[in-house]
Formats: structure tokens, sequence, C-alpha cells
């Protein structure tokens, strides 16, 4: 076995002919360029992207599948390069009700071995789906009813970003996912963190003790791909090897996540619209201190503070290692010429985010943009936090 690098969550902005899919992501979100991308500047060896139910997208895997360049393997998954597995997912957002009695939303990711199964998938999904086209489309359906038809289908169902204000279970439809996913619960193998959470935030929470913990990106554009990611113990790159990691069978398991610190998450403190500002304080934030207007975008770490419990983060003994990764993006001094000027001598940015060292990175930028990429790795810089919808800021010490 061998350890690889994973981003499991990736939009699609367009496809190859130029139909919307994700409206926000990016034009240059096409399947091949997500390949691409995956395989030669990023340097990840499994990427989901979840956006596959849509027939326009099928169109483009088909296209890709006879060019020669990927194919599909029988343990799952499209080979690409030999590089680089695609796993194909769809991501569906469902109808729930919180325990006011309050309809709630909340995004699913659904992930298949095989492009005839999520073809199937997308048939049947099409009766519950107005815009079977689009990404992240509302379906008529709870997540208790969704899991059924996910496995009817051969796949896997995660709960996605689980904790931010918008379109997650913890953030505005529960505070139990076993409250949704009542007898099914234990048959959700993990949870995705979010951008604005992260391991000790979420094990404060007692029933996701047994849930495996994935970090992945979101991306809505390339250079977004792989800013969270996992890495993971497998003895191949596969559909079979992925889902095996996640459930923690025969050896297979995730080794690290690798993660934006939450802090510098777009949700992660709470947001009072009125002041245009984040709502300062340790305790959970429930109205703004300044005006105290509770026309509020509820913070992560605020929520979290909220439905925990229990009193300290303690991690099953089996919990891997969180480890706080800034992406290049988020890095002073790093735009995107430089990290192209990187990318041509490091190849991929995984070997410069882990392995190039000081005096390598200095030979190619200078000592202060090295400074800079050594310090983001070993955690010695600030932060401002993020919140409302605004990315955190890094800046040096």
């Amino acid at each position: 076995m061998y350890e690889i690098f994973a981003d499991l969550h990736v939009h699609i902005g367009r496809s190859e002919q130029g139909k919307p899919i994700k409206i926000t992501g990016a034009r240059s979100l096409q399947f091949a360029n997500i390949a691409k991308e995956s395989a030669v500047r990023k340097g990840i060896q499994i990427v989901g992207i979840i956006d596959c139910a849509s027939p326009y997208v099928q169109d483009d895997i088909s296209n890709f599948l006879k060019n020669g360049e990927a194919y599909e393997i029988k343990d799952g998954g499209i080979i690409y390069q030999d590089k680089v597995c695609i796993i194909l997912g769809s991501e569906i957002e469902t109808a729930e009700v919180n325990e006011d009695g309050k309809t709630g939303s909340a995004h699913n990711l659904c992930y298949f071995p095989k492009f005839e199964d999520i073809k199937a998938f997308t048939k049947e999904m099409s009766h519950h789906i107005r815009n079977i086209t689009l990404s992240s489309q509302r379906a008529d359906i709870s997540a208790y009813e969704l899991i059924d038809i996910v496995e009817k289908y051969n796949g896997i169902l995660i709960p996605a970003h689980c904790f931010t204000p918008h379109k997650s279970f913890y953030g505005n439809c529960t505070r139990r996912l076993e409250r949704i996913f009542k007898e099914k619960y234990a048959r959700v193998p993990a949870i995705e963190l979010g951008l604005s959470a992260d391991t000790y935030l979420a094990d404060q929470i007692s029933e996701l003790e047994g849930k495996t913990f994935l970090t992945n990106s979101d991306a809505h554009s390339l250079p977004k791909i792989a800013r969270e990611y996992n890495k993971m113990l497998l003895n191949d790159i596969s559909y079979k090897e992925f889902v095996k990691a996640v459930k923690n069978e025969d050896g297979r398991k995730v080794l690290c996540n690798y993660g934006l610190d939450p802090k510098l998450g777009k949700y992660h403190r709470t947001y009072c619209e009125v002041c245009e500002k984040n709502v300062p304080g340790d305790a959970p934030a429930t109205k703004c201190d300044t005006c105290d207007s509770r026309n509020i975008t509820m913070g992560v770490y605020d929520r979290i503070e909220i439905i925990k419990d229990k009193k300290t983060s303690k991690s099953p003994a089996n919990r891997p290692p969180y480890i706080y990764q800034i992406p290049l993006t988020f890095i002073p001094g790093l735009g995107g010429k430089t990290i192209d000027k990187l990318l041509d001598v490091f190849k991929t940015e995984m070997n410069i985010l882990h392995k190039a060292s000081f005096d390598d990175l200095e030979g190619v930028v200078g000592a202060k943009i090295a400074k800079n990429i050594v310090d983001a790795r070993e955690g010695n810089i600030k932060i401002t936090e993020g919140g409302g919808g605004v990315y955190g800021k890094v800046t040096n010490n």
C-alpha cells in the first residue's frame, strides 16, 4: 500500500459546449481541465468531480473516454494518464425539517463507481429535481430518502460542508445527524468538515466519533483545487479503495486531513449584516454586540458552541491528525506568475507545500517569499478571522 492525496469535492463551471453547470463556478472548470489540473499542477491522485449527474457533463465524459487519455477500471473510477483516478459524484440538495418545524436545506455528496451507475442515478433523480442539468439542485426528497436511491446505484452518501450556515445539516437543519437519517445513520460513513471547521471543533459532537472526517476544497475555480485535501493509505487508486479508506476497512484509511485553519474560512465567525462586521468574543453570538441586531449570519464556531454535547474536544483514538495547510494563493506575495514560476521548478503544488526546502525555494523566488511559504507551512503566521462570506486573511508575524 502507498500514500496518496485526494480532493473529493470539485465543481464543474461549464460543459465543453459552454452549457452552465455550476453557475458560480469558473468557465474553465471543465471535466478534462480538472483532470489535467489535478495530474499536472496539483499533484493529487484522486479527485472527486461532483457535478457528473448533469447530462451535459455526461456527454463530456463520454467524449473524454473516447480520446484515449482516460479509461474506466473494474474497481470503479476513471483513470487519467495513469496518474489520477476521477471519482464520479453528484452534489444533491435535500429538503429537511429542523427541530422547530422549519424547512431547511442541506447538501449531500453522492459518489458512484461506474459511469453507468451515475447515468442511472440521473435518470431516477430527474423525477425529483426540476433542472437536472445544473449543479446542486434542490430535490423534492429528504436525505433519509436520498440515501436509498444512492445505494440502489452502488453509491455512498456523505453530508457536505456539515457546519456552514447555508445548505448544511448542522448549519441550518438539525442539531443531530442521527435525527435526520434515523436507523440509516450507520450507513453514512463520513462527513465533510467544510472550510470553516476542523477536527477539533467537530469532535465536540459525540455522534460523530464513529465517522471519518474528510477535508475537501469545494473548488469553484481551477486554482482552488486541493486547497483542502486528504492523505489516504490505499492499495491502488480506485473507487473501491477510496470507499475502503472512508470506511476504514482492510488497512485502508485516511492518514491525515489537510485543511485551512478554520479562522480562514469565510463562515467561521458570526457576521452582522447591518454593521457589516464579525461579531467578536468567545461565547456563541446570537445577535450583534454593537447594534443588537439579529440580522446575522451564524458562524461555524458559534453554531458548534451552541449544539456541542461534549465539554472538551477529545478525538477518538483512531482519528487522524488535522494539519493546517495554507494554500499557495493565501500566502502573502504569491501571485499567479510567482506560483507558475515555482511550478516550473517543483512541478506540483504538493511538492511546493510539503517537500521544497527553504534554500530551494529561495533560489527560485527569493528569501522573503520563501520565508512566507515556510512560515505558512510551520504555522508561524497571523490570521484575521473570516465571516459572512469573506475569507480570513494571512499576515506574517
